[in-house]
């Protein structure tokens, strides 16, 4: 097992960070909930069963490289909560996936789930390692291992991965096929629900990659519409140029949304008259960062959060806006397409100026409903058409936030307060039916 030291580390000198040390992921999400709990009053019982995951694996696993060099991998899933379904969450691949990250995430998807009434608990999971550094042969050596290694602490009704930081529908289609094989079933077909976010070709669901992305905008638009604030001609800043940041940069854009600003691990830049989204998200698929894209000025960390724009999209890593970050943060709503981009600190100080959050749980829970569709195709056997998806994803996304905004305001707290609120209330109405056995 992994020393705790290693495995409570902050992200201190990644590139995307700053220079000072990072609040521990957990004890924000620990925090955060904390308010929630005294808003609704939740019994002492309930927040404690709620307080830590029911089950944190790690797992070391060997896998013989293309080289034919064996090297030892250290991999993990935590599952937070299972009392409203399946245990739902991602995997990541990243050099600096550690324990209480996998925690923190498992324990937003149980929220996240709850908030969106998706059947489902949390779950999260990863292997420490960086993906860039290894070829296709390899990774998929790795996914494979990883999976096999995992055994039946997955599986279509019991915990379903998902695509995460550093991962994609290939991976997921790796880790299917291998569940399929090492899980001899007459019902084949029906262990592919066993992850979702996987290719078309291999039962995924239309409108899938663009999902945490498109509920991003629908959450810009319903806020736009509750402050008559019109979105053309408005300009937008967005942190990490994956998947979210850069489909959310190109919906928008379709309604007259100027993205000025940008940056990544590598760096960051700014354009005034505003990059293209679509040529932008090709250098990235391209060069795997925006490193070295050509149609902007490179300026510093500091200079890119105090970006005059009107909308701020923080979709890399988590815990980066703490309190210096958001006093220079320009922005009228901060939308957080990443899990845990805001720590407590930054919470507070962007509250005391005005600037209005909408949070995680809400803003990037797109991907988790479309997630949910996928795995009810694959139990119905069906396939559903692009329009079906994105209009369902549409309905659910803006009831949600409706929600948001109506208990902020009979409670009187903020929209993050607010939304776990929703989530807790629905875990504790469970509870108080089912009680606690024996």
């Amino acid at each position: 097992m992994a020393t705790k030291k290693e495995d409570t580390k902050s992200r201190e000198g990644s590139p995307v960070t700053a220079h000072h040390q990072r609040q521990n992921l957990f004890e924000v999400v620990t925090a955060q909930l904390h308010k929630a709990y005294d808003a609704i009053k939740l019994e002492s019982d309930i927040a404690a069963i709620l307080s830590q995951p029911k089950n944190e694996l790690i797992i070391h696993f060997p896998v013989r490289l293309k080289s034919g060099e064996v090297r030892m991998f250290k991999g993990y899933r935590v599952q937070h909560n299972n009392i409203l379904g399946p245990y739902k969450g991602g995997v990541r691949y990243h050099q600096d996936v550690y324990l209480d990250e996998c925690k923190a995430l498992a324990s937003w998807m149980t929220w996240k789930c709850a908030l969106a009434k998706l059947p489902y608990g949390g779950g999260k999971g990863g292997v420490k390692f960086d993906p860039r550094q290894y070829d296709a042969d390899d990774l998929e050596r790795i996914t494979r291992r990883f999976t096999h290694a995992l055994g039946t602490n997955i599986g279509p009704e019991y915990d379903i991965p998902a695509p995460d930081m550093g991962t994609n529908s290939q991976t997921m289609d790796w880790m299917m096929d291998t569940y399929v094989n090492i899980n001899s079933s007459v019902d084949r077909q029906g262990l592919k629900r066993v992850v979702t976010g996987k290719s078309i070709a291999c039962g995924g669901s239309q409108g899938r990659e663009a999902a945490t992305g498109q509920g991003v905008v629908y959450c810009i638009q319903e806020w736009a519409h509750a402050k008559r604030f019109n979105l053309d001609g408005s300009t937008l800043a967005v942190q990490g140029y994956g998947n979210v940041g850069s489909n959310a940069a190109r919906i928008l854009s379709r309604m007259g949304v100027t993205l000025t600003a940008v940056g990544d691990h590598t760096g960051y830049y700014r354009n005034p008259e505003g990059f293209n989204p679509h040529k932008l998200a090709d250098h990235v698929k391209r060069q795997r960062s925006l490193d070295g894209y050509p149609g902007g000025q490179k300026i510093s960390r500091e200079e890119f959060f105090a970006s005059e724009v009107d909308i701020f999209v923080p979709a890399a890593l988590e815990l980066q806006i703490g309190s210096d970050e958001a006093k220079e943060i320009r922005a009228k709503v901060v939308v957080e397409g990443a899990n845990g981009p805001t720590d407590t600190d930054g919470d507070r100080v962007l509250a005391e100026r005005g600037i209005d959050i909408i949070p995680d749980i809400l803003a990037n829970s797109g991907g988790v409903i479309v997630s949910y569709y996928e795995w009810l195709q694959n139990k119905r056997s069906e396939s559903w058409e692009a329009d079906e998806v994105v209009s369902r994803l549409e309905r659910r996304m803006r009831r949600n936030y409706q929600a948001v905004v109506d208990k902020a305001r009979d409670l009187k707290v903020d929209y993050r307060t607010a939304s776990y609120a929703i989530a807790l209330e629905r875990l504790r109405d469970v509870y108080r039916a089912r009680g606690i056995w024996p």
